[in-house]
C-alpha cells in the first residue's frame, strides 16, 4: 500500500468517525468526563497533543523537499497556525485546575503524527511555476480563517479574565454562530486544501470537518441547555446554515 492509498484509507476512517462524533461528545473542555480514566493538566494536554503537528510536518517537508520555491509559503502557514495552537494558545487560556483525559491527549497525539506526516510528504512535492486563482483564493481564505479563529479565541479568553465560569460570548461572529473559532479553523484548512491542491491537504480538511462540526453542534446544544435566553437566531458552526 503506497502513500496515496494510505491517505485514501485515512479519509475513509475520518468519514466513519464522523457519525460516531455526532453521537459521543469528546470528553474535554466543557464536556469533560471522569469516566475516561486518568486525566492530566489541561494546558499540558494541549501542548502534548498538538506538538507532533508543529514538528513532524515541517521535518518531513524539509527532508523530502529538493528544490525550494514559493511553495515554502505553505509550510510557513502551517507553522504559524500550529505555533499558535501548540504554544501560544495553551499558555493564554484561563483554565487553572481543569483536566483533560489522557486518552483524548494520546488519540489527538496519534492523529497529529499521521496527519503531520501525510501533509509534510505531499507538501514537499508541490512545485509552483505560476500563481493560480486557486492559490490566491485559498491563501485569502486561510488568512481570513486564521484571523477568525484567533480573534474568536481571544474573545473567549478575555471573557474568562472578567468572569468565572461559563457565559454567553458576544460580538464578532458570535452574533451568528456559537463556535466561530471552529468555523475559522474549517475555513483555514479549506483554503489550505484549495491553494495546495493535493490529497494530503484534502484529507486534513475532511478530518477537520468530521471533528469540528460535531464538536460545534455539541457546544451549541450545551449553550442552549445551560442558558434559557440563549439567542435563538444563532446557528452552531456555519453562519445561517448549521
Amino acid at each position: 500500500m503506497d502513500i496515496y492509498q494510505l491517505t485514501i484509507l485515512w479519509i475513509i476512517i475520518g468519514l466513519i468517525i464522523f457519525p460516531i462524533n455526532l453521537i459521543y461528545k469528546a470528553p474535554y473542555g466543557r464536556h469533560t468526563s471522569k469516566k475516561w480514566g486518568i486525566s492530566i493538566d489541561n494546558k499540558l494536554g494541549w501542548i502534548i497533543m498538538e506538538l507532533p503537528a508543529l514538528l513532524i510536518c515541517p521535518a518531513i517537508y524539509f527532508y523530502f523537499k529538493v528544490d525550494f520555491d514559493i511553495s515554502i509559503m505553505f509550510i510557513c502557514l502551517w507553522i504559524i497556525h500550529y505555533f499558535n495552537r501548540t504554544i501560544i494558545y495553551p499558555l493564554r487560556i484561563k483554565t487553572k485546575g481543569k483536566k483533560m483525559p489522557l486518552a483524548i491527549v494520546l488519540s489527538a497525539f496519534f492523529f497529529n503524527i499521521v496527519n503531520g506526516s501525510i501533509n509534510g510528504y505531499f507538501l514537499s512535492y508541490i512545485k509552483l511555476d505560476t500563481v493560480s486563482i486557486f492559490l490566491i483564493i485559498g491563501f485569502l481564505l486561510f488568512v481570513i480563517g486564521l484571523f477568525i479563529n484567533i480573534s474568536s479565541d481571544n474573545k473567549l479568553i478575555n471573557l474568562r479574565k472578567i468572569k468565572r465560569g461559563y457565559f454567553v460570548p458576544e460580538g464578532g461572529l458570535f452574533k451568528y454562530i456559537s463556535c466561530p473559532n471552529f468555523f475559522g479553523e474549517i475555513l483555514e484548512w479549506f483554503g489550505f486544501a484549495l491553494m495546495t491542491f493535493n490529497i494530503g491537504s484534502l484529507s486534513f480538511f475532511i478530518w477537520t470537518c468530521c471533528n469540528l462540526i460535531p464538536r460545534g453542534l455539541a457546544h451549541h446544544s450545551w449553550y442552549k441547555n445551560k442558558f434559557n435566553e440563549y439567542p435563538k437566531e444563532r446557528k452552531a458552526i456555519l453562519p445561517f446554515l448549521i
